[in-house]
């Protein structure tokens, strides 16, 4: 494959995936962006539902494009003897098999992890599912905002006018990144041990863990966080103040000095720093109210780059409240070169960022986003399929 690395970190491996939507691709895509070698195994015909999820890239799914640079598509029926035949293939030849199939179908297929242990020893098998392959919700399927509800997070999330899911895939995002790390640490198991442990993650269990601080919170408060916006439950001031030009400002005090640095430097009120109602982070939050009036104005008598230069002479971290439009214009971003182009089907460049993860003397690999089964006859080839093999696949529907 054309920009195939052999000077990264994971060249040499390869990954059969079988996945669709966000969690299970995005594991894999920063696989590849370490060199790794990606099968993406797609259904025939539409492939991944997800390329189907908008049109906005130039006729391409956002959420394809930035998932899935780097692989080669095939197109396999896995409902078929031939096509699982060709998966066999595959995976005898692969060092991480990954899958996020609908419960209950990796079994059915074939590809338990137990089973595949006995048949491929050196397979690193890697699954993703809703809520476990055990215990009580095993057989339900889960997506990303029932995970959210599930966890609690959409509870907590929001204002006292109401809840709100985030804005992104958190548990999707979350189950990738575990998924991720754990496929590294599985082959750093096998090549130090000799080795090869399955992974397993879950949707739920992945944004569990990122609920341990309100759930410390509830347990032993006595009462969840309240839904406040963008101020925080255990920390004031904090959150997002209008100045007099109408934009926000977010700032929080993160410590004792920062608050004595803004009532003398920024409120220009150095008494309050020693006022009794405002003495201690509790005592903040506890009359935050009147904190936030406090602030509140001197944030109405500024215009934003006032207020923000003032803050960063006291010494306290701010920042405006972005738009995408904004985001994406980011002086960081820009001054940093983290912009990447890389090429959809139809031949077009988009801008792609770098991964976050800068390893010295290395760079991403950042090649094209596949088009459907665009690969199909090259991996199939590498397998020893000819010509009339081929015809005889795509007659049966198999690819």
């Amino acid at each position: 494959m054309p920009g195939r690395p052999t000077d990264l970190p994971l060249s040499g491996i390869t990954v059969v995936s079988v996945e669709q939507a966000v969690a299970a691709p995005f594991a894999t895509r920063q696989l590849a962006d370490l060199g790794a070698r990606v099968i993406k195994v797609e259904r025939p015909g539409d492939g991944d539902f997800a390329r189907r999820y908008d049109t906005t890239v130039h006729g391409e799914s956002s959420y394809f494009v930035w998932l899935n640079r780097s692989k080669e598509s095939i197109t396999l029926d896995l409902k078929t003897d031939a096509g699982r035949e060709i998966l066999e293939r595959l995976l005898a030849e692969a060092d991480v098999f990954v899958q996020n199939l609908a419960p209950g179908a990796a079994a059915r297929l074939g590809l338990a992890p137990e089973a595949l242990a006995e048949r491929f020893p050196s397979l690193i098998p890697a699954g993703l599912s809703g809520y476990g392959t055990s215990g009580p919700w095993a057989d339900r399927k889960a997506y990303d905002l029932l995970v959210q509800c599930q966890t609690g997070l959409v509870s907590l999330t929001g204002n006292e006018h109401g809840t709100a899911r985030a804005g992104i895939s958190v548990a999707d995002i979350a189950a990738g990144m575990y998924l991720y790390s754990g496929i590294l640490t599985a082959l750093f198991t096998r090549a130090t041990t000799g080795v090869a442990r399955a992974v397993e993650v879950s949707l739920f269990e992945a944004l569990a863990e990122w609920m341990h601080q309100p759930a410390y919170y509830t347990r032993y408060g006595g009462t969840q966080p309240p839904r406040i916006g963008t101020r925080h439950a255990t920390i004031a001031p904090y959150g997002a103040f209008t100045a007099a030009d109408g934009r926000d400002v977010l700032f929080s005090i993160q410590n004792e000095r920062e608050w004595v640095a803004l009532c003398e430097r920024f409120l220009e009120r150095p008494e309050l720093a020693t006022d009794p109602r405002f003495a201690t982070g509790s005592d903040r939050v506890a009359h935050r109210e009147e904190l936030d009036a406090l602030v509140a104005e001197r944030f109405a008598r500024l215009d934003s780059a006032t207020a923000g230069k003032l803050l960063d002479e006291a010494g306290i971290a701010n920042a405006g409240v972005n738009d995408m439009t904004e985001f994406l214009a980011h002086p960081v971003l820009d001054a940093r070169e983290r912009w990447r182009d890389v090429e959809i089907p139809g031949g077009r460049q988009v801008p792609a960022l770098l991964p976050p993860a800068d390893l010295s003397g290395t760079s991403p690999r950042m090649d094209a986003v596949p088009a459907v089964g665009e690969h199909t006859e090259a991996v199939l080839a590498e397998l020893g399929y000819g010509p009339a093999d081929l015809d005889a696949l795509r007659a049966g529907d198999v690819i």
